[in-house]
């Protein structure tokens, strides 16, 4: 019997031991991280196309009351462009909630662009159940998430020989220097080890000096000092005999040109191609997107060097910022400084560079989208030194700094010496192409989860409509006066003001379903009883052209009868479609 109850007792221990080990197996659960994800995924590296689409199909599978996967399209080279739409189905259709898009990786070298999108969408649907914000943010939006939408180029990038800047296209054929001749000139790995480095010269007439600190940097010599080295470029031959080096690209072009908005040919905006939506993938974006009236914000995840940009993308287009519409930018923009540090929030062409017929212009100016550009990394990320943000970009001394102190020197190809056929004793060296515009592996995960917080963030701003008020009065001979008043309680109004000016989107329609309706109007002012007819659409249907951010419309309809509930649908191409019902209240 005792050692029955014994045998018992130490079964208990181990039953409750393994319980509890089974809770606790983790440890402490870091706060803001999902603690045991059904979709395992790590953050640390960068993922071909193939384990692209395989990400999204295990986030799709794990979440299919959240998450939906379709192709809007093929790349030049025959690849599925990939798009998420994440939402609450179960709390209404995606297409009549205010939506978000957020797309990666269109220059094919800004590769983690991806990355942060994918870990967007993995952050949304594994906090769903257990953190409220996200939840309620899911019932109330739909994401569309386009994680790469140069698939072809990021490849290309990540498999094949190129450098750090190069290319930012996909890979339409393009003969750049017009010799007839298309990709003769690709990079050569001279002296065979994976990498695509510099080449440089010792020279009397060079004006370049080795570092005196880290002599693997080249300076440029003081004025009047005598320097050592010339700087020959990036390692490679002259294939085709032109008299150039690596010239011939694949697909020498710019995406991020190609959009129906201030675009300019190639000779005013360098990297444009033919005309407007020439390349397969923006046509088959700029397709979704129009497809999808419903988007109301968007950032686009570029690199490099911190910057939370807004357009315009030129000056000529200043007009399409209006004072109202800065203003709810600059909300945003300056919140985003708050949650990134080292980020800045900068206007395009005044703090950067003229761009025509960019993406991110074209939603904004030809959608009525709120807009940002995400230029990820920046050198203030690696050693949290204000004073260093953004100074020199690419020549940066931190950047070896930081390489031989964190990644002791996993980004640097040491200099070597090179008999080169052209311009005989070279060396070859310099940083590695996934360095320097690109994170090193463990700031992958820090710098997605505070831009992917700064996106929910201007998600969560997106139009939100609700009827707070609806109130009844007789008015005698058997009629009715019905007056509602509608809030938009974010920060995005339903219309920019650049969209009202020029109609882009349809206007708001408010109805009051199920009455026969008489009359009705758009309230100046209730108090006063002055009021404005909309023309043109159904009695019952009362159009307005925008609900601002953090504001109220009201709106009155005169009914024949003595109703004592309200339908009330709100159709409003960015602030989604709903019906509130409810009991009328007396005035």
């Amino acid at each position: 019997m005792q050692k029955n109850i014994a045998l018992s007792v130490v079964f208990g221990v181990i039953v409750s031991f393994t319980f509890a080990q089974k809770q606790d197996e983790l440890g402490l659960r870091a706060l803001g991280t999902p603690p045991n994800p059904k979709v395992k995924i790590a953050w640390n590296r960068y993922y071909t196309y193939d384990e692209v689409t395989n990400i999204c199909r295990q986030i799709q599978k794990a979440y299919p009351d959240l998450v939906t996967m379709e192709s809007i399209g093929k790349s030049y080279l025959g690849k599925d462009i990939w798009a998420l739409t994440i939402t609450d189905f179960k709390a209404g259709k995606p297409e009549n909630k205010p939506a978000f898009y957020i797309d990666g990786n269109i220059h094919s070298n800004e590769v983690q662009g991806t990355e942060v999108a994918l870990y967007t969408a993995w952050y949304l649907t594994e906090n769903y159940k257990d953190v409220k914000f996200i939840k309620e943010l899911l019932q109330e939006k739909t994401f569309y998430i386009l994680p790469t939408i140069n698939p072809d180029g990021r490849d290309d990038f990540l498999k094949n020989l190129n450098n750090a800047n190069t290319p930012r296209s996909g890979l339409v054929p393009v003969d750049d220097d017009e010799d007839g001749l298309v990709d003769e000139d690709d990079f050569d790995d001279l002296n065979g080890d994976g990498e695509i480095t510099l080449m440089r010269r010792k020279s009397k007439t060079g004006r370049y000096i080795p570092h005196p600190e880290d002599p693997r940097q080249m300076i440029m010599a003081k004025p009047g000092e005598p320097g050592e080295y010339e700087l020959l470029g990036y390692e490679g031959l002259d294939n085709d005999g032109d008299g150039l080096v690596n010239e011939d690209r694949k697909g020498y072009y710019d995406p991020n040109r190609d959009w129906g908005w201030g675009w300019q040919p190639d000779y005013i905006q360098f990297g444009a191609y033919r005309y407007p939506f020439s390349l397969p993938e923006s046509r088959a974006v700029a397709n979704f997107v129009m497809k999808h009236p419903n988007i109301a914000g968007s950032q686009h995840y570029h690199n490099y060097g911190g910057m939370l940009l807004r357009g315009p993308g030129s000056e000529e287009d200043a007009f399409t910022f209006t004072p109202a519409d800065i203003a709810i930018y600059d909300v945003l923009g300056k919140t985003g400084e708050k949650m990134i540090p080292g980020y800045k929030y900068l206007i395009s062409y005044k703090d950067l560079y003229s761009t025509y017929g960019d993406f991110s212009n074209w939603m904004h100016a030809g959608r009525g989208v709120v807009s940002f550009v995400n230029e990820l990394m920046t050198s203030y990320l690696l050693f949290d030194k204000k004073e260093g943000t953004n100074i020199g970009r690419f020549d940066n001394n931190e950047f070896y700094e930081f390489d031989k102190l964190l990644l002791f020197g996993d980004a640097f190809v040491e200099w070597k010496p090179y008999k080169h056929p052209n311009y005989g004793d070279i060396e070859i060296g310099g940083f590695k192409k996934n360095y320097v515009r690109n994170y090193p592996g463990f700031l992958i995960e820090q710098d997605a989860h505070r831009n992917m917080a700064f996106t929910l963030f201007h998600a969560y701003h997106t139009p939100k409509l609700e009827v707070i008020d609806v109130k009844s009065k007789p008015l005698g001979n058997g009629l009715t006066q019905i007056t509602a008043t509608i809030t938009n309680m974010r920060l995005i109004p339903t219309h920019l003001a650049h969209d009202v000016k020029h109609k882009i989107n349809p206007p708001d329609l408010i109805t009051l379903k199920n009455e026969n309706v008489v009359a009705s109007m758009l309230m100046e002012n209730a108090d006063l009883n002055i009021g404005k007819e909309i023309k043109g659409f159904p009695p019952a249907t009362v159009a307005v052209e925008n609900i601002a951010g953090m504001a109220t419309v009201k709106v009155r309809w005169i009914v024949r009868g003595n109703p004592k509930t309200y339908s009330i649908e709100i159709n409003s191409a960015k602030g989604g479609l709903k019906t509130h019902t409810g009991n009328l209240q007396a005035e």
